[in-house]
């Protein structure tokens, strides 16, 4: 674990910049002298008092209110002292001054939350929902990290620790009983329970995968040939003009992102330049910068226009495919890695409204092996969105959450997993009758892994990632 600091810690713990209120935080066991020297008097126990703010030479720096919550009975689990003042970055840096006057350091980023952690107060899990919070990209990521600070995803995870320890002490007991062992593994129901854990496991995984959809979203990048539409789809997806739309081939040369959310999924879209072969060195360098997102992206949108559905093609869905594409793309990758990119895109016919059909639909056509996602949509007249917004979430197998969902990270999910693997590990050598003891060892690693998740299991490596993301009044 990391080794806990006993010193005295401070921060301004509102945004930078002016602001009508501005908070200077303290945490350590000077904070009640620090707050008798600058407020004249040891405050209230959790009683929020107004007080001036003072200097060395007893001159007034601010006035506001002071607020005391001795330990264990605060956020990090010491004495804390918050002094809230005018929220002007010149007077708010003077009164921080003081606070390092009488004995506190700069804290460094997430360490109120990391001394919290520390002193178990909270988990690792909701720590890390602390700045999940105040980083949430929508309404819903808000909602469902404060369920998480609020412990719900901690409890799913010490349920099935509470169920796995109770397999592992049949187990041993398994072991200690040798001549025994099969009788005390039917009597105690391990293989059943094994059984459900694994269920419950296969279901805290697809919650979490939805919670880390919520935390992380994903990346949409729009692209195809010049003049098919693409600024013009974003525009209409975000329900603003963000991006230039003429009819001049190659108005966009560079990467322009937005912002948006789609029933609570974050989403990061990408308009890129059209993908040509041109002589031009400042087009050229957009068509590098918009190869070079597609390749990374989630989602790819490749907008062509609706007029080639009516072209005849020697190989089906081979007319949805530009010749640019083919030469500026996929040319430059393997086989393997050009289907894949394929796999991550859906083709959309923009300009029906240019069509005698201009109906919006949704179908499907062969290339190769892949099956390809069409949709006929038009940007200008706004038909066809619906259908896109349903595939955007479709295709990372995202839900509107309901009022349960938490927030997940990556790291969650590799743990989750990976500890998924070492139970069904544990299974398979209870069904085949192997020696106990590597069913104990990978129940003890399975247990272990899940320590992780919570912190009960951490290096100090992994926690020091985590609280450095942090802002530094946090």
């Amino acid at each position: 674990m990391l080794q806990q600091d006993t010193d005295t810690i401070c921060a301004i713990a509102t945004p930078a910049g002016r602001g009508g209120i501005g908070i200077i935080r303290v945490s350590g066991p000077k904070a009640a002298e620090i707050c008798a020297q600058i407020t004249g008097s040891l405050a209230p126990a959790r009683l929020a008092t107004r007080a001036n703010f003072r200097d060395d030479d007893s001159t007034v720096i601010d006035q506001g209110l002071v607020l005391y919550f001795p330990a264990p009975n605060s956020f990090t689990g010491e004495d804390v002292l918050e002094l809230q003042g005018h929220g002007g970055p010149h007077v708010l840096h003077a009164v921080l001054s003081r606070t390092q006057q009488l004995g506190a350091r700069l804290a460094r980023p997430g360490e109120f939350t990391e001394r919290a952690f520390l002193n178990g107060k909270v988990d690792l899990l909701q720590a890390e929902a602390v700045a999940d919070l105040i980083d949430a990209s929508s309404q819903q990521a808000a909602r469902s990290a404060m369920r998480t600070l609020q412990g719900v995803f901690s409890a799913k995870v010490n349920e099935i620790v509470n169920s796995l320890t109770r397999i592992r002490v049949n187990v041993e007991a398994a072991i200690d009983f040798s001549d025994e062992d099969i009788d005390i593994l039917e009597r105690s129901g391990v293989a059943t329970e094994l059984a459900a854990l694994l269920a419950a496991m296969q279901s805290l995984f697809r919650e979490a995968e939805q919670g880390a959809l919520l935390k992380e979203g994903i990346h949409l990048v729009l692209a195809g040939t010049p003049n098919v539409g693409k600024s013009s789809l974003m525009n209409a997806l975000c329900g603003n003009e963000f991006a230039i739309v003429t009819d001049i081939p190659g108005t966009t040369r560079d990467l322009l992102r937005e912002q948006l959310n789609i029933d609570g999924l974050p989403i990061t879209i990408t308009d890129t330049a059209g993908l040509r072969v041109s002589q031009d060195p400042v087009e050229q360098e957009g068509v590098r910068r918009a190869t070079k997102v597609i390749n990374e992206a989630d989602r790819i949108f490749l907008v062509i226009d609706g007029e080639r559905e009516q072209t005849p093609a020697d190989e089906a869905g081979q007319r949805y495919i530009p010749d640019t594409w083919m030469e500026t793309l996929l040319g430059g990758l393997g086989e393997q890695d050009a289907m894949n990119l394929l796999r991550r895109t859906s083709i959309i016919l923009n300009k029906i409204d240019l069509l005698s059909d201009s109906e919006p639909r949704q179908y499907t056509t062969a290339y190769k092996d892949i099956s390809l996602k069409l949709f006929r949509v038009s940007a200008k007249q706004g038909l066809g969105l619906d259908l896109l917004r349903d595939d955007i979430k479709r295709s990372v197998g995202y839900s509107a959450p309901d009022g349960s969902a938490f927030l997940a990270r990556q790291r969650h999910l590799i743990a989750l997993e990976e500890a998924y693997g070492y139970l069904e590990k544990a299974n398979s050598g209870v069904s085949k009758h192997l020696h106990l003891e590597l069913v104990a060892e990978d129940l003890r690693l399975a247990q272990q892994t899940l320590g992780k998740i919570t912190g009960e299991v951490s290096s100090d490596d992994l926690l020091g990632e985590i609280f450095s993301s942090f802002c530094i009044g946090k």
